[in-house]
């Protein structure tokens, strides 16, 4: 299977997933990425059976609304009891590098207010150690100097993502050469740091379940 298949393949395993919880009133969290934009589409022809979503970004916000899905404000909300969204890495305790996208810190929130967070991906990003992908850091853009030379105390390798301008207005820099034993306490340590957003590591707040596009089917995961 190409790897467009596989993502088709666990768009449609979250589809399954989440049917039975359709009710009516029910508002999903919506994430953003090209596997998040399959699992839209999908929800397109069942849009009169749930009340609307909360979208991670105006990317996807746009998506939803051209499939005539309502989306709502997140402060409206309140909770929302799934969140549906792709990773760019995943570890075996459903840890995961987020954000590739630029998207992370709208992505984290709707996924701290969600009862169920549901990821969605291909084999490729299952990893045993996260840091292969270049762990994003959203910034105020005056601290970006500061930030970068505080991520090099950390033994990451910073670089400054140009033309990048997040839905937030900020900058988004990411640390190369980062291996991560300790996604917890690095997520921690980071966002620490005077002028940081938030971070792409999503373990304080992992996924409760990992759909898993292999050659041999959807391998469903619980933390």
């Amino acid at each position: 299977m190409t790897q467009d298949e596989l993502k088709a393949a666990v768009a449609d395993a979250a589809i399954h997933e989440i049917t039975p919880g359709l009710e009516k009133d029910t508002v999903l969290g919506i994430g953003t990425g090209s596997t998040a934009n399959l699992f839209i589409d999908r929800l397109g022809p069942l849009r009169d059976r749930f009340k609307g979503a909360v979208a991670s970004s105006e990317t996807s916000a746009k998506r939803l609304q051209s499939l005539g899905i309502e989306v709502f404000e997140l402060n409206n909300v309140g909770t929302v009891p799934f969140y549906i969204d792709g990773a760019d890495e995943v570890n075996a305790h459903l840890h995961m590098i987020k954000g590739g996208g630029a998207a992370l810190t709208r992505e984290k929130i709707v996924a701290a207010c969600a009862e169920r967070f549901i990821c969605i991906a291909d084999g490729s990003k299952r990893v045993d150690t996260l840091g292969d992908f270049p762990l994003p850091v959203e910034v105020i853009p005056m601290a970006r100097s500061y930030v970068a030379r505080e991520l090099v105390k950390l033994g990451a390798d910073p670089v400054y993502r140009p033309g990048v301008v997040t839905d937030n207005g900020n900058q988004i820099i990411d640390c190369y050469d980062f291996m991560i034993e300790d996604p917890i306490t690095m997520e921690a340590k980071i966002n620490a740091i005077v002028g940081v957003v938030t971070n792409g590591l999503f373990a304080a707040r992992g996924a409760d379940v990992l759909l898993l596009g292999k050659e041999g089917g959807v391998e469903r995961s619980v933390r």
